[in-house]
């Protein structure tokens, strides 16, 4: 038996030293290794072998099976670096090779139009605040005047999760809220921006919007009247969409104000002279806005013999899209990288613009900001 076991050692070693592949020196592991294999046949007809020399066989088949292992394992570990370094050959990276510019997002131009509007009320001396986008039909509608029945209210036009919850139709119920935080007692000078939901969707108008709400309460005795609500329309109006912008003002009708009225602003396109964009009126309804309601002012604490304010509001979406010509709602909400891109690059354009103006006498500090300003934009 002895000879036997020698002569697998030396038949294994050599089909081990021949193998090609890891494939093969797999099929050389199970042919005299595995449960089957010729090394472990020898085991398993120990039995017949006397007391005296069992061990001595035991251990010798051990010895060569350890031996085998070790030629295995030492093998495969040359295989598998004779792998890699064909990989690492024909995977070769050219390092001086120039890299591919690396796309970066940009910030929504949503975004930015609601940075830059809050900036604007927070120097006005406004707050802002914010409230759930899941709100109840008492806040959102009840406490700002809009009974049942109300075609605002409508199934059609609005999501109900259930009777008593929806998703919120106007950041008017943020207002609400407001007044009943404060007590009926302290003046008010707060801005609201936010997502609201309607059973809209087409190229002007979506499911899902932005809007802007802002109301003003005082004491009567400070006269907060509707030439403030104008002066306040028109500084934010000008800010937004140009210096030259003027205001009109329509009598309408909203639950929540009295009297109340739609804006309008002359249009950006042309100037007043009639396009297309304003249907050749000159005029774009921008805004909604008005003298708060007495009945909201009681329903959320506020006694109307001695308090009042004005209110306004409009959508967000809408006034990105007019401040930055884009002609449909739904390119907002497509997150195409080369629709935000845009206005990524409108940024870095003006930056440079306002720099060279401010600095013009400085030659060389201006170009150092301007080389700073490309080593952001290709970062």
């Amino acid at each position: 038996m002895k000879q036997a076991i020698e002569n697998i050692r030396q038949q294994s070693i050599l089909e081990i030293e021949n193998s090609k592949d890891l494939k093969e020196l797999n099929d050389i592991r199970v042919k005299y290794l595995g449960k089957k294999g010729e090394l472990t046949s020898v085991l398993r007809g120990m039995g017949a072998l006397s007391a005296e020399e069992r061990p001595i066989i035991g251990s010798l088949v051990n010895v060569v099976k350890n031996e085998l292992e070790e030629l295995i394992s030492g093998k495969e570990e040359q295989f598998k670096q004779e792998e890699m370094n064909r990989k690492l050959e024909s995977e070769r990276i050219d390092i001086t090779l120039p890299s591919k510019k690396i796309k970066r997002g940009s910030k929504h131009p949503i975004n930015r139009t609601i940075e830059e509007i809050e900036d604007l009320f927070v120097s006005m001396g406004y707050d802002v605040i914010s409230g759930p986008e899941l709100e109840t039909d008492e806040y959102c509608f009840e406490r700002l005047n809009l009974p049942e029945g109300h075609p605002a209210r409508d199934m059609q036009d609005s999501f109900y999760i259930t009777n008593k919850y929806l998703l919120r139709t106007q950041t008017s119920a943020v207002q609400a809220r407001t007044m009943i935080e404060k007590g009926g007692k302290e003046p008010i000078r707060m801005i609201c921006t936010g997502k609201t939901y309607r059973r809209e969707d087409d190229a002007t108008h979506s499911h899902q919007f932005n809007q802007v709400e802002g109301l003003v309460i005082d004491k009567k005795e400070n006269n907060v009247s509707l030439a403030d609500l104008k002066g306040t329309l028109e500084v934010f109006v000008r800010k937004m969409l140009g210096e030259n912008s003027e205001l009109r003002f329509r009598p309408s009708y909203f639950p929540f104000t009295e009297p109340s009225y739609e804006v309008d602003v002359s249009c950006f396109n042309c100037g007043g002279k009639g396009c297309p964009l304003c249907k050749k009126t000159g005029w774009i309804e921008i805004l909604g806005a008005g003298i708060v309601h007495p009945n909201v002012l009681k329903m959320n604490g506020y006694d109307p013999e001695l308090y009042g304010g004005f209110a306004f509001g409009t959508g967000i979406d809408r006034l990105a899209m007019f401040k930055y010509g884009i002609t449909d709602m739904r390119y907002l909400y497509g997150n195409d990288y080369r629709f935000l891109s845009q206005f990524d690059r409108k940024d870095w354009f003006i930056q440079t613009y306002l720099i060279i103006k401010m600095k013009k006498s400085d030659k060389s500090f201006v170009i150092i900001i301007i080389m700073d300003l490309v080593e952001k934009r290709r970062g």
